[in-house]
């Protein structure tokens, strides 16, 4: 993490910054000291030193990843789960961090951010650390994870210990399902080096000889056709007992001289290219935004290269050969022992042979309220349910809108829509009240990334179907997650409403910690009705009840509660800010948490991934403690508490407190209501300040430490526990 321009006395014996994750045994972290007010050192709460730099904080997150593959309390197979998101993870944010830097130096426009560091100066710090945990990463995979693995019966079989059996039957697959599949290109003038799809598998050959037609370039390339899978199971009666995989890498390895007949080949060496894979729309130039995507769709695979990973036994005039044609430096190189693209190990994460190695299912609740209503309307007309996924159940969400499809006294229904899928539950429902007759418009954002493709592709069904689909707003994408439903009731028109932290994703809602609420609350379906008015026409901005949205009110408030919690502080009064989210990089949000936390406001973060803001520093943020949780679901709610003088309050939200979320994106945030459901919240919010087992806690010099258990203390685990609390195991037949 950045540490220039630390100028305090308190920085100035700081410990250096490390930018690597904590050894095994972990210091003890101590509960917080009393909150004090304190000298202010530092006036100028826009000094670079007091910030971090958010791509490396974002990296420091995928360590705190990566991390997980070492920790023996989680089953095998999770392990090498998590070291694979590590690398998918590492790719998105070569193809949008790393090439959105590389951009603006390339175009003249570099920027610093609040923490000062110049994006070349970035670049550097990105490749060093880089560089030094995937090394650890492979090591971790080659010493740890495959070795487990062979003692469970799991092997990945490399070529040196192929047997002759083994030999034989990969010589007949690689004749049947790949040679026949796969074409070289041989290098030379009339075949130049071949324009490399992103991420993409491919190998450069070392030829000697001459060919039919006398050339003799000494250099092919192989491309590994995508549909191929990356890792083949062999038979059992080739392979023994067990689970036995073989590399397509190491068939196509071994067998290189089949595809170059009368040829020798010198050396066969895997490699992968990543390209920059950010999408670049002019949304104030464009007449139709789903036209325009459906171009970019195609450039993404063929974008800027940004980094070469290659095998670690390719030479170097290769090396320097495929360098050149990509046009990188040696810091962009990433020389790797083993397989280059270890995403493709997913398909074996969930083996049906070991459950053992797996965690146990559970069965999400359904609230007792729901669990045998026929009519979801009944219930939610007299009381709010919130449902807090995966731990309760997505299921309610999805049959209120099945039963608005089918109910004769539905009107209307209005959604928007970020990351769905264009075959989803959600989707079908809509489709089904549009087809009865329903008015469904649906706002669906075309520009989530990586999510783009499926979203035009659900935008094309819904209008099949009858259903108005609008894009957003040109400039603002449409984060916000909120779904109204229009019903006549004894002559009256009633609203429903779903507001929520996360998608309308029923497979993330199983993966991804949300909260859901179902209202009925008149003042806040009337603000819902107001925001949906405004993304589908054209207004001024409405005025909201309850309803706090982005990019309008949102910030300004929470500036103001920061503001109200430093002013109560300043009267000697208790105050207490608890937030919980996905990334804080907001300098403006930060330099007001500064503030209150010099005034004497006790600020409790729990911030998943970046964090810019720098906690414990003496007369700066001496009261703020900044967790991260790394655990077996991804920490995705955004919870907001501020005690409010006594009078407490809870907001939800689907934003982050970034730039992004709260000035150029549609958001919403929304109270929770009622003695029961805030002490619900609060309770699951302090869960995650106690948790010893899975939280990182930021230091001020960007270093995350892991907590563990001190003295008498048990092991304490937010999302255990509230496994335990609100799940079932699911029975087994193991």
């Amino acid at each position: 993490m950045n540490t220039e321009g630390l100028s305090t006395p308190e920085l100035q014996d700081a410990q250096p910054v490390v930018d690597e994750v904590v050894a095994v045994e972990t210091p003890v972290i101590e509960a917080p000291a009393p909150v004090v007010p304190a000298p202010v050192v530092i006036h100028n709460l826009d000094d670079s030193s007091l910030y971090i730099h958010r791509e490396l904080s974002q990296l420091q997150f995928n360590i705190r990843v990566l991390e997980q593959a070492l920790d023996e309390s989680y089953p095998l197979l999770e392990r090498l789960k998590f070291l694979l998101i590590f690398s998918s993870n590492l790719d998105e944010f070569f193809e949008i961090r790393v090439a959105g830097l590389k951009k603006q130096i390339n175009f003249a426009r570099e920027q610093a951010g609040a923490d000062g560091l110049q994006p070349h100066q970035a670049l550097a710090r990105i490749a060093e650390l880089v560089h030094e945990q995937v090394d650890r990463q492979y090591a971790i995979l080659n010493d740890n994870l495959f070795p487990a693995l062979a003692k469970h019966n799991v092997n990945f079989i490399r070529r040196r210990f192929w047997t002759t059996k083994h030999k034989a039957w990969v010589r007949r697959y690689f004749r049947d399902e790949i040679a026949p599949i796969i074409t070289p290109i041989g290098l030379d003038p009339t075949h130049p080096f071949p324009l490399l799809v992103n991420k993409s598998l491919n190998f450069i050959v070392e030829l000697e000889g001459i060919d039919a037609f006398g050339r003799d370039s000494g250099l092919a390339i192989i491309p590994a056709p995508r549909l191929l899978p990356r890792i083949i199971k062999v038979p059992e009666d080739v392979g023994g007992p067990g689970d036995n995989f073989v590399f397509l890498s190491s068939m196509i390895h071994a067998h290189a001289d089949d595809l170059f007949q009368g040829m020798k080949v010198k050396g066969c060496y895997q490699f992968r290219l990543t390209r920059n894979a950010d999408l670049s729309v002019d949304t104030e130039d464009v007449e139709d935004l789903a036209r325009a995507l459906r171009g970019e769709l195609f450039s993404r695979r063929y974008g800027d290269a940004v980094r070469l990973e290659v095998v670690d036994t390719c030479p170097r005039p290769l090396l320097d050969y495929l360098l050149k044609q990509f046009s990188l430096t040696e810091a962009e190189l990433y020389r790797v022992n083993g397989p280059v693209n270890l995403t493709r190990l997913f398909s074996i994460t969930g083996l049906e042979s070991h459950p053992e190695l797996q965690y146990t299912p559970f069965t999400p609740v359904i609230p007792k309220l729901l669990q045998n209503a026929e009519n979801i309307f009944s219930v939610v007309s007299k009381q709010d349910i919130l449902l807090l996924h995966p731990f309760e159940s997505f299921t309610p969400v999805v049959d209120l809108l099945r039963q608005a499809a089918k109910d004769p006294h539905v009107l209307a229904i209005k959604q928007t829509l970020y990351r769905s899928g264009a075959n989803s539950e959600i989707v079908d429902a809509l489709v089904e009240a549009a087809r009865n007759g329903k008015e469904v418009t649906a706002v669906i954002e075309l520009r989530a990334r990586f999510d783009e493709e499926s979203n035009l592709q659900l935008a094309s069904r819904l209008q099949a179907a009858g259903a108005v689909v609008i894009y957003g707003v040109v400039g603002f994408k449409t984060h916000a997650k909120m779904m109204l439903i229009l019903r006549r009731e004894a002559g009256d028109i009633v609203r429903y409403a779903h507001l929520g932290t996360g998608n309308y994703h029923a497979g993330n809602a199983k993966l991804y910690t949300d909260y859901s609420l179902l209202t009925a609350d008149a003042a806040l379906c009337e603000d819902v009705s107001k925001l949906f008015s405004q993304l589908i026409g054209m207004g001024k901005t409405l005025r909201m009840k309850k309803l706090l949205h982005a990019p309008f009110t949102l910030k300004k408030t929470l500036l103001d509660m920061i503001a109200r919690e430093t002013a109560l502080a300043a009267e000697g009064k208790p105050a207490h800010i608890i937030a919980k989210f996905n990334s804080l990089t907001d300098p403006k949000i930060i330099r007001a948490l500064y503030k209150a936390s010099q005034t004497g406001v006790k600020i409790d973060l729990v911030v998943r991934g970046m964090c810019c803001l720098r906690p414990g520093i003496i007369g700066v943020s001496h009261n703020i403690q900044v967790r991260s949780i790394i655990g077996r679901f991804l920490e995705h709610t955004r919870v907001f508490y501020f005690s409010n003088g006594g009078e407490e309050k809870i907001y939800l939200s689907s934003a982050d407190w970034m730039e992004r979320n709260l000035d150029k994106r549609v958001e919403t945030c929304f109270p929770v209501e009622g003695k029961k459901l805030i002490l619900r919240v609060k309770k699951e919010l302090e869960s995650y300040l106690t948790d010893n087992t899975q939280a990182w806690v930021l230091q001020s010099d960007g270093r995350y430490l892991r907590t563990s258990p001190s003295g008498n203390q048990n092991p304490r685990s937010a999302q255990a526990g509230l496994l335990e609390k609100l799940t079932a195991p699911l029975i087994s037949a193991r």
